[in-house]
């Protein structure tokens, strides 16, 4: 296993509510890709059903984590979020969510980071996010 891959599942493992959410990340060369699976406690909106826009908001906040800390020297400290804008393009259906995440810019103490979630084709995104989280003294 490599060392990205070794403090990608640290941090997996070391978050709880990636363990509520169900959330799995894999890594192919250096892009790394979370999957939530579909879970009835995850709906928000049962007649549809559709996800919760707050676990879905998470989801991509926790990929938006997991992705720096493939990319960060390792830390016995979290990132801690500064602040996140979420769009919301359309419901996310009761089925498996995707997520990528492409960190814009690390600097001394604070990162950007932008996350795009998709369900059936990463052409049809259900929801953007866009962060800013604090590297060190976290």
């Amino acid at each position: 296993m490599s060392e990205a891959a070794e403090r990608l599942e640290t941090f997996l493992g070391r978050v709880p509510y990636v363990r509520f959410l169900g959330m799995h990340a894999k890594l192919a060369g250096d892009e790394m890709t979370a999957t939530l699976p579909f879970a009835p406690h995850l709906v928000g909106n049962t007649v549809m059903p559709a996800l919760h826009g707050g676990v879905l908001g998470a989801f991509m906040e926790m990929t938006a984590l997991a992705q720096l800390s493939v990319i960060s020297p390792p830390s016995s400290r979290v990132p801690k979020t500064i602040d996140i804008a979420i769009e919301y393009l359309r419901p996310g259906k009761a089925q498996v969510t995707y997520a990528r995440a492409d960190v814009r810019k690390v600097g001394r103490q604070i990162a950007n980071v932008h996350v795009e979630a998709w369900q059936e084709a990463r052409s049809k995104p259900v929801a953007f996010l866009r962060g800013h989280f604090l590297l060190r003294g976290a």
